[in-house]
């Protein structure tokens, strides 16, 4: 474990943990906001946007996530020559946070509809009854109950995103999956203790999350 004293390998620890840290806030966000115009898709009353919203869910929910990150660099920046950032790292990052949003909406979707599916169907009756529109509807009365009913599943795929998130290592982001290979290569004498610290932070920061995420859950559900 004397390797783990080297402030070289200190920092580059640091910084792939901090670059995952980096990659699951602004997928996070981004998948959030997405997935939730998508779940508003699927429950619309429009058959276009049903449809927009299910092809949408069906295509990423059934498409490799390595895939997606390797279209978002090797097809829109790579061919189609899309430039997010003029650094080369930010410009990895951002190609990595846009296929990361686009796959983990599809999750987030699934949960917020499935969270709309516990709220009872006189809740939307009587919004109707009083002259609101669908959208009015959705925003006022059936999101705010559905998103209570959905924190421990948005906690799941929160958790399943900081893990995804190492996949971005494979377009060149020097995040932590990168940090151990290139440990492992350098010092291939202590392949295990190397391992074993790199799964011991991601436990450390996961299994707190995933603890706060059921606390919250049982926390906000509605009682009925």
């Amino acid at each position: 474990m004397d390797i783990f004293s080297q402030p070289d390998v200190q920092q580059a620890v640091l910084t792939g943990f901090a670059w995952i840290l980096k990659l699951t806030g602004a997928s996070g966000v981004l998948a959030l906001v997405l997935g939730v115009l998508l779940a508003g898709m699927r429950v619309s009353p429009v058959p276009v946007l049903r449809g927009i919203g299910t092809t949408w869910v069906n295509t990423f929910r059934n498409t490799p996530l390595t895939l997606v990150v390797f279209f978002c660099y090797f097809g829109l920046y790579t061919t189609l020559s899309v430039e997010l950032s003029s650094d080369l790292d930010l410009n990895v990052f951002w190609l990595g946070v846009l296929g990361l949003s686009a796959y983990t909406a599809a999750f987030v979707c699934e949960a917020i509809r499935s969270g709309i599916n516990t709220v009872p169907p006189g809740q939307a009756e009587a919004a109707r009854a009083i002259g609101l529109t669908f959208g009015q509807t959705l925003r006022l009365v059936i999101l705010p109950q559905a998103g209570r009913a959905v924190v421990a599943p948005l906690g799941s795929i929160l958790i399943a995103l900081t893990k995804n998130a190492t996949i971005v290592g494979t377009i060149g982001l020097a995040e932590s999956a990168n940090a151990m290979k290139q440990l492992i290569n350098d010092n291939g004498n202590v392949v295990i203790p190397i391992f074993l610290v790199f799964a011991g932070i991601f436990v450390a920061l996961l299994v707190p999350t995933g603890y706060l995420f059921n606390w919250l859950g049982n926390r906000l559900a509605v009682r009925r």
